[in-house]
Formats: C-alpha cells, sequence, structure tokens
C-alpha cells in the first residue's frame, strides 16, 4: 500500500490497545497499521494478544517488510518512553512461556490491571480463555481457524477488485460473519462470559480481542471493551487523558481524509 504524505500531528493518547494483528498471515493489514502506529502516540500501548500468528507460521513462513516495519515500529515506541505491555493469545501462545519477563524494553504479562485517570480498573486479557472451542476442542478450533483464512483469501481478491475500482477499504468476511445467527449468537455469548469474569474480579471492566468485533457497551454494570482486530476491521480502542474510551475505525478515518483532498492536490509517496 503506497500512501499520500500530507502534513499531521501525532494525535495522543494516554492509552492504546490493539489486539489480532495477525503479523505472520496475509489477511494482515499491516500498512494501515503501521499509518495508524506512525501517527498516534501514547503513554501506554497494550498488545492484547494474536499480535504473530504462530498457527500459521508453523503451516508456512510468511513475513513480508511491512510485517517486519510493525514489530520494529512497537520497539521504537517502548525505547522511546511508551510503556509497552505484551498480553499473549491463543494464536501467540508459545508466548506465555515469557510472562512476568521484559524484552527490549516489552513487558510480556498473562493479563494486567489498566487504571484510569478516574481510578476505575480495567482486566486486559486477550479472552480466549472464555472460548469453549479455543479451550476444550483446539482441533476445531485449528479447524475453524482454516475455514476463516479461506474467507480472509476470497476478502483480499475482493479488495484488491475495490482498489482497482478506486474503492476504499471494506470488510466482506466481517460482513458476512456478522449476517450469521450463530456468529452473532457466539458473539453474544462471550462478551457475558468476559464481563462476568470482570465482576468476579471485582474490577469495573474489562479490555479484551480474541472474535475480531470491536465494541464498547455496559453489560450488567460492567464496561466491555473489544479493541477489535487488524484483519478485518483495522480497529483500536484508545482512551484520552480524562479516561474516556472509544474506538478507533482506521480504514474508515483515511477514506474520509482521502475523500477531503482535493482532486488537484499536489502529492508525493511517502518514503517513511
Amino acid at each position: 500500500m503506497t500512501a499520500i504524505e500530507r502534513p499531521h500531528h501525532a494525535a495522543r493518547h494516554r492509552a492504546i490497545f490493539l489486539s489480532d494483528i495477525h503479523l505472520g498471515t496475509r489477511g494482515c493489514q499491516a500498512e494501515m497499521l503501521l499509518d495508524f502506529l506512525r501517527r498516534n502516540e501514547s503513554e501506554y500501548l497494550y498488545l492484547v494478544g494474536d499480535i504473530v500468528d504462530g498457527w500459521r507460521l508453523k503451516r508456512w513462513w510468511y513475513w513480508p517488510q511491512p510485517h517486519n516495519d510493525v514489530v520494529q515500529k512497537i520497539m521504537r515506541k517502548a525505547r522511546k518512553g511508551t510503556n509497552v505491555f505484551y498480553i499473549p493469545g491463543n494464536h501467540d501462545e508459545a508466548a506465555r512461556q515469557y510472562c512476568q519477563l521484559t524484552f527490549g524494553d516489552v513487558r510480556v504479562e498473562e493479563e494486567w490491571i489498566h487504571e484510569t485517570p478516574d481510578g476505575k480498573k480495567l482486566l486486559v486479557i486477550h479472552g480466549d480463555q472464555f472460548d469453549g472451542i479455543v479451550r476444550y476442542a483446539k482441533w476445531l478450533a485449528k479447524l475453524g481457524d482454516w475455514a476463516y483464512t479461506a474467507a480472509l483469501r476470497l476478502n483480499t481478491v475482493f479488495n484488491w477488485g475495490r482498489r482497482k475500482l478506486g474503492l476504499n477499504y471494506w470488510s466482506l468476511s466481517a460482513f458476512l460473519k456478522h449476517k450469521v445467527k450463530n456468529a452473532v449468537q457466539f458473539i453474544a455469548d462471550y462478551e457475558h462470559a468476559v464481563a462476568s469474569e470482570a465482576r468476579r474480579r471485582g474490577v469495573d471492566g474489562v479490555v479484551c480481542g480474541h472474535i475480531h468485533h470491536p465494541e464498547i457497551r455496559t453489560i450488567d454494570g460492567i464496561l466491555y471493551c473489544n479493541d477489535g482486530d487488524w484483519v478485518e476491521s483495522c480497529t483500536a480502542l484508545v482512551e484520552d487523558f480524562e479516561g474516556r474510551l472509544r474506538i478507533v475505525h482506521w480504514a474508515e478515518e483515511v477514506a474520509r481524509e482521502n475523500s477531503a483532498i482535493p482532486y488537484n492536490a499536489p502529492a508525493r509517496l511517502a518514503a517513511e
């Protein structure tokens, strides 16, 4: 992906939460994530699992330069003072053996409690622990992963056609998933299970990923936040300096920016 370079200042947040990047897969929107990372800074950066897709990399190796650039950008943020926490998920579960260790200024933890400026406590966890298929029938989860990969390949071809027509990115796979009744019910069950665990822990809310479905809502008095993914949704959860949380839909923001550029505006390709 090439980008049009135009003057901008990096947006500043107190915290950014990212999950389900799935580096090492063709479905990963690494270029779009790299654009987000370049244009957003924070005091805290939480990597909420499935950052690298170890399941896929075990089967075949796929690691283009943009995927390496994402890793380098995160490491650079950590070196420059951003507090980076890496909370592994099921696709990068091999990293769980390194919990409570620090690598290159990145702290690896099984889970974390993030405290907002007004004193609210949020449990930060990937969330695969509340997915019965992943927990009790891993073979079925991997079969589902294969089917999901096929859908993402279709999504890639679909968006290649959209780019040729001058259209913006749109996730066909996310649209289909949200139209399937069983998938919708699974999402609802998952959200309630995660919220119930947060209530049991005595915290005010939870930030998770895993199901590739960005959401902020209150479930029985618990603030439930899912930061989405960088395969289908291209979303991040951000917290401002007063503790307010919102979901950033980066593909939509880029599309709005591009539509605001005059047709004859001078532009040059980004060098970075």
